[in-house]
């Protein structure tokens, strides 16, 4: 009798903790995302590499840390940050099928928050009505091992009028040091109107 007793507690107790292992793995997963994805990039190395390709400077900084995970986005040209040519706010969360997810926010007057990376408690004054969501961008990504995330944009799910477009795809890689991403926008017609043609860039992280 104590046996079965004691085989009973010790299922009972195995259950338990596997669900909040689960629970405890998910969240981690979306952490571990998180802290990756942020930090300082460039691309020096492959520009020196591949003439092909511009040294293009990428800050991407944690804010509203209470509101959940948030992170500010700039992209310039190495010689050229205080003229970004991309100003985002990315929110990332796990969906309901495990999918992560990273929307896209343009911040409607771009101009009042460009540098301010260095000082990052200066995006609290930044709200949520500053920002507006770019539907269709989102870039759902995948685990695919540890600190190694893969994922894109959906087929022709993102508008774009840049340089004549009119959608844009992106497909993206963030590793623990490392963020490769392939930008391009197409025209009606499927050609390829900007965005590089050999392959993505390649950032490497220079500081968390």
């Amino acid at each position: 009798m104590k046996k079965i007793i004691f085989v009973l507690l010790l299922s009972v107790s195995i259950g338990c903790k596997s669900t909040l292992t689960k629970s405890d793995k998910i969240k981690g997963n979306l952490k571990e995302l998180v802290n990756i994805m942020q930090g300082y990039y460039s691309s020096e190395k492959q520009s020196l590499e591949d003439k092909e390709y511009y040294n293009i400077s990428l800050h991407m900084t944690p804010i509203w840390k209470t509101k959940g995970n948030y992170l500010f986005v700039e992209q310039a040209l190495f010689d050229k940050q205080d003229k970004p040519y991309r100003v985002r706010v990315y929110k990332v969360y796990q969906n309901k099928n495990g999918h992560f997810i990273s929307e896209i926010y343009s911040i409607k007057s771009e101009k009042d928050w460009i540098g301010k990376w260095a000082t990052p408690s200066f995006y609290d004054n930044l709200t949520e009505a500053d920002i507006e969501l770019k539907k269709g961008c989102e870039v759902v990504l995948q685990r695919i091992a540890k600190n190694h995330f893969e994922g894109q944009t959906g087929n022709k799910t993102c508008p774009s009028e840049l340089r004549g477009a009119t959608y844009a795809t992106s497909i993206v890689t963030v590793l623990q040091n490392k963020l490769i991403s392939w930008d391009q926008g197409f025209d009606a017609a499927d050609k390829q109107v900007w965005g590089a043609t050999k392959g993505a860039y390649i950032f490497e992280k220079i500081k968390e």
